[in-house]
């Protein structure tokens, strides 16, 4: 697949699909990287390491620093894979160093697939 860069970098590993938008401040413990919102399709999931796969974000602009706090905690995702990007989460995924494409098919994708991204070429591949 073919999308647009938001934040550079090259991992892989396997995804962590969520069909809903995501909200990083209350939604996800940055300590943990568990995501925590009542009644989410991922609650109880952690992200660590996983390609987190999800339409867009919403909520809180904190939610930037909250996508930092688990890079500096050791518990973000090793990338993030988007419908569209808006603003909260390519601030968050820039901080901290996060590879992230958007503009995505990410209905293709579901939980468990092996994941190559190049979000340098903007590229995302299965393994």
């Amino acid at each position: 697949m073919k999308g647009r860069m938001i934040s550079p970098g090259k991992t892989k590993g396997e995804a962590l699909v969520s069909r809903n938008p995501m909200s990083f401040y209350g939604g996800i413990d940055p300590k943990t990287g568990i995501v925590i919102e009542k009644g989410h399709e991922l609650e109880g999931s952690c992200v660590k390491g996983k390609i987190l796969v999800f339409p867009k974000g919403k909520g809180s602009t904190v939610g930037s620093y909250v996508i930092y706090g688990l890079k500096k905690n050791g518990v973000a995702p090793a990338a993030i894979l988007n419908k569209e990007t808006e603003t909260i989460v390519a601030t968050g995924v820039i901080l901290a160093g996060i590879p992230c494409v958007d503009s995505l098919e990410i209905e293709k994708l579901k939980t468990g697939d092996k994941l190559v991204v190049d979000a340098d070429n903007a590229t995302v591949a299965t393994e």
